[in-house]
């Protein structure tokens, strides 16, 4: 990884330390908790601030944002409708061509072991696509 990747990457989980603290209560516990699941689905992972202030995590590509709203966390993944969801985590955004959205609201705790298949399958995906782009140049 780059030096200057690290450093933003290294501010960047900086500021979305900062946002869950922010926010506090079960809305900053429930990001903590998914983001802490994320990182265990992937070491790997590199954090993102986007979007004037949304949390967004990544490899070779997006996989998920993290948002907060009023009564619900939103956790979107960018290329949601492309991945399988057996077990039905996916709740928002059904209707999108592309998108879908885990909202999990107050009390509500997601299935880790079923969030970090997600999670893995949005990588794979994002390898894919990298690795077909690659070899199509190559061509």
């Amino acid at each position: 990884m780059k030096q200057s990747h690290t450093m933003e990457s290294q501010l960047a989980s900086k500021l979305i330390d900062n946002k869950f603290a922010e926010l506090g209560g079960w809305r900053g516990e429930t990001l903590a908790r998914m983001r802490a699941l994320i990182q265990e689905a992937d070491p790997e992972v590199v954090e993102e601030w986007k979007w004037m202030g949304t949390p967004v995590w990544s490899h070779h590509g997006i996989i998920c944002t993290g948002e907060s709203y009023k009564s619900v966390v939103k956790l979107t993944f960018i290329k949601g409708a492309a991945l399988s969801d057996p077990n039905k985590l996916f709740n928002a955004s059904l209707e999108g061509k592309t998108r879908r959205a885990i909202d999990i609201r107050e009390g509500e705790v997601v299935d880790a072991t079923s969030f970090k298949a997600l999670i893995r399958a949005a990588i794979e995906l994002n390898n894919a696509t990298v690795k077909a782009k690659a070899d199509k140049h190559s061509k």
